[in-house]
């Protein structure tokens, strides 16, 4: 009674909302979080191990510009102390790049009151595989690893202790290819703090996984974090502290190469609203060029050592208003002695029960050396419930950055319990002339049946 399968055939996922775009200031990928519903059922038994930067398996990784043939997953509880996963997909090939099946079994019991252990196996294999077709791929990755999961009864005490290895074709040494992560947190209600570590070996590979920092080649990280709040008797806050996070980077021949700490003093506010205000130190030593703007630029050379400061701001407004807002903004220099100016803004109003109307603005002003550059990312979304089985959304996205105008406008009739009947226009093109990149209008039916 507990288990769910599920079972997929072509699937296009045309009705999925659209990612929300975000400005690329840094030197490794940006996240995105999984939207498809075939992948997000009972997910948290595949996406929880690991951290938010250091995840073995990212469900994102399948299907990404090729289409899904098929797919069938298998996950729930077998008794009140085992939980079980199962994932198995196959892609199509395409030009040089093969087809690929992705094979994931996650294993979980219970352990003492709110702690557990998990196993994973994650195996991406390349099918029909050529050296002289498809060399630039591998033929196979696999990981295979366990963690631990960590929470006292008070609550006092959280965290988790994870091991992984990983196997690719043309690893140089075995000894290289484990990656280890762990972190211990102490939280009362004053007074709290976090003691997090990393290291990936040079050949750890995870290409069904999340791990940006992989990059690097082999690395080391320590990531500290102590805070304490004071509680006070006022109309107007809860509380008021300060906190203090870093971390620190070392390459394989451990030569420090990356560094951040940020003082926050944030405020606890009796509306449910916060604040805060930040200070931060940063060092980079570039392992590779980078162009600082992500536009193109001339980039900065490798082995260039880079030291800024920054000093910023951010106040999110009370969660329970009809209007809603977030305001931030960060000022300091940058790579390079450069100097960066970023303000964000966010506002919504609700309309209840009908509407809700949102309005986001990232803005970036850079000036390096090689001359400044101007960052925007402006987001109007517009959400509208006719009645309570009939949906409209239309979501634009401006983004110059990746020279990028974004429409997606989607209209949702749910004629049933599970059954929907979708209309969905998507639009990009180019914001200089408008020149249409792509476009789509898709008529969608889906119906569930109860057996």
């Amino acid at each position: 009674p507990s288990l769910n399968l599920d079972l997929t055939v072509n699937p296009d996922f045309s009705q999925v909302d659209v990612d929300v775009q975000q400005t690329n200031l840094d030197r490794f990928e940006l996240f995105f979080p999984e939207r498809r519903q075939f992948f997000m059922e009972n997910a948290d038994i595949f996406a929880n191990f690991g951290y938010a930067t250091f995840r073995p398996f990212f469900s994102r990784r399948i299907g990404l510009g090729v289409p899904i043939l098929f797919g069938a997953r298998l996950s729930g509880k077998l008794d009140k102390n085992w939980r079980i996963g199962v994932l198995d997909t196959q892609t199509a090939a395409q030009d040089s790049l093969p087809a690929h099946n992705f094979a994931v079994f996650a294993l979980q019991r219970k352990l003492f009151a709110r702690s557990n252990v998990r196993f994973m196996f994650i195996n991406k294999e390349s099918l029909h595989y050529t050296e002289a077709k498809n060399g630039f791929y591998n033929r196979y990755n696999r990981n295979v690893g366990a963690e631990f999961n960590l929470a006292s009864v008070n609550n006092l005490w959280t965290g988790k202790a994870m091991v992984f290895r990983s196997f690719s074709p043309h690893s140089l040494s075995g000894s290289e290819e484990w990656s280890h992560a762990a972190d211990i947190s102490y939280n009362k209600a004053s007074l709290f703090g976090q003691w997090q570590h990393e290291y990936a070996g040079n050949d750890y590979n995870a290409e069904a996984g999340y791990v940006p920092n992989i990059t690097r080649g082999k690395y080391y990280k320590i990531g500290p974090s102590i805070g304490y709040l004071f509680f006070i008797r006022s109309r107007v806050l809860i509380s008021h502290g300060p906190k203090l996070t870093g971390s620190v980077f070392w390459d394989r021949h451990f030569r420090y190469s990356d560094s951040e700490v940020i003082l926050n003093y944030n405020f606890n506010f009796k509306d449910r609203s916060t604040g805060l205000i930040w200070l931060s130190n940063n060092y980079v030593k570039l392992l590779q060029p980078f162009d600082p703007t992500n536009t193109g630029k001339e980039p900065l050379q490798a082995g260039t050592e880079h030291t800024w400061k920054t000093a910023g701001f951010e106040y999110i407004s009370t969660p329970q208003s009809a209007l809603t807002y977030t305001l931030a903004g960060r000022y300091g220099s940058y790579y390079a002695g450069g100097e960066r100016t970023n303000l964000r803004a966010e506002a919504g109003y609700r309309f209840q029960p009908y509407a809700a109307v949102n309005l986001s603005g990232n803005y970036n002003h850079i000036e390096l050396p090689s001359g400044s550059t101007d960052l925007w990312l402006i987001g109007p979304r517009v959400d509208v419930t006719f009645r309570n089985n009939l949906f409209f959304t239309t979501f634009v996205q401006y983004n110059n950055q990746a020279k990028n105008i974004n429409l997606n406008t989607r209209l949702q009739w749910r004629y049933k319990p599970a059954s929907d009947l979708f209309l969905v226009y998507t639009d990009n093109y180019l914001p200089e002339n408008f020149h249409v990149k792509n476009r789509a209008l898709v008529l969608k039916f889906t119906y569930w049946w109860n057996m």
